[in-house]
């Protein structure tokens, strides 16, 4: 057994290492973001969706394009709009007037990386046809369903500010991405070295360091990190504290409309994982939880009108569940 682990412990060592080349080459471009750059290699990992919500020019579209060049995959933006159409998104059948026939056209969403920008502006049909993409991993063009590449990874944005002419994302559709990440604006040291690195014209060469390849290994070695079972529970207790926060003396329950779904439990395990992955560690700890949990719950948890009118967040309710529930 113990000669098991330590295979498993080298072998997640030299995969941290691979990763850590993709993160040190991100970081030629990227300043400050350590976080949302931990949080896009956990998706990659996991093959799990990011909601991004942040206000403009805080470099999300520039991390995405970056991590695409460090991975040597294929990148590809599409900018909502209320007058997108779902064609727009995942393709349409072209008509041939000389050999009368249609012929497949693929849409934007034929990528490895895809940056949904402002994903709220475009109208429902046109988010149901990219999340049923995600969900899928495959898309139906005419009479014909084609699967999409891999890696396969949606980073959506969304604007918390502008409000008019926005289509809010229904909660259930919410629910499918893994990760709603918030990102925030810089220190003043980092904005500094933004200021000194960017000021000037000259072009930063991003090498490729990792293959698609690499990343489906990666993906598999990620099953060998193991989650023991005190942390299964804490993960279930947290979850379920969401739900029936009196049954673990937490006087919340009057702010909580809806809690977590399953989908929850099975991401924050696999969050775990994955981040202690990512510190080059065989086994997943209560602190990786901890790391991931307001990434994963902020936007499973609906709140009460109640709470809204206390000024209570997801975020309070979820650092209050942290600081109350046992800790194995």
């Amino acid at each position: 057994m113990s000669t098991d682990i330590a295979k498993a412990t080298d072998l997640i060592k030299k995969q941290a290492e691979v990763i850590a080349s993709v993160r040190n080459e991100v970081n030629k471009v990227l300043v400050g973001q350590e976080k949302l750059l931990d949080r896009m290699l956990i998706g990659l990992l996991t093959g799990g969706h990011i909601l991004l919500e942040g206000v403009p020019g805080l470099a999300k579209t520039t991390a995405v394009k970056t991590m695409a060049e460090a991975l040597g995959v294929e990148f590809h933006r599409i900018s909502f709009t209320p007058d997108l159409l779902p064609a727009d998104v995942i393709g349409t059948m072209i008509y041939n007037p000389k050999e009368g026939t249609f012929t497949p056209r693929k849409g934007p969403v034929f990528t490895n990386l895809l940056l949904a920008d402002e994903i709220n502006r475009a109208p429902a049909k046109v988010q149901s046809a990219l999340l049923e993409a995600m969900q899928e991993r495959q898309v139906t063009v005419g009479d014909n369903t084609y699967p999409l590449p891999s890696p396969f990874l949606v980073m959506a944005t969304q604007n918390p500010i502008e409000q008019e002419g926005t289509y809010p994302l229904p909660e259930a559709q919410v629910d499918r991405f893994m990760l709603k990440c918030t990102v925030t604006h810089p220190s003043k040291d980092d904005e500094r070295r933004i200021m000194n690195r960017f000021s000037r014209r000259e072009s930063i060469e991003v090498n490729t360091v990792m293959s698609a390849e690499q990343i489906a290994s990666a993906s598999s070695v990620l099953d060998q990190v193991y989650c023991d079972e005190k942390v299964g529970d804490y993960i279930l207790d947290i979850v379920f504290a969401t739900r029936s926060p009196e049954a673990h003396k937490l006087d919340i329950g009057h702010q909580i409309e809806y809690g977590a779904s399953p989908r929850a439990t099975l991401y924050l395990n696999m969050t775990a994982r994955a981040n202690a992955m990512l510190h080059g560690r065989a086994y997943a700890t209560p602190q990786d939880v901890k790391e991931v949990a307001h990434d994963v719950l902020r936007h499973r948890i609906i709140l009460t009108y109640e709470a809204e009118a206390e000024e209570v967040t997801s975020e309070d309710i979820i650092t209050k569940i942290l600081n109350e529930i046992p800790v194995p």
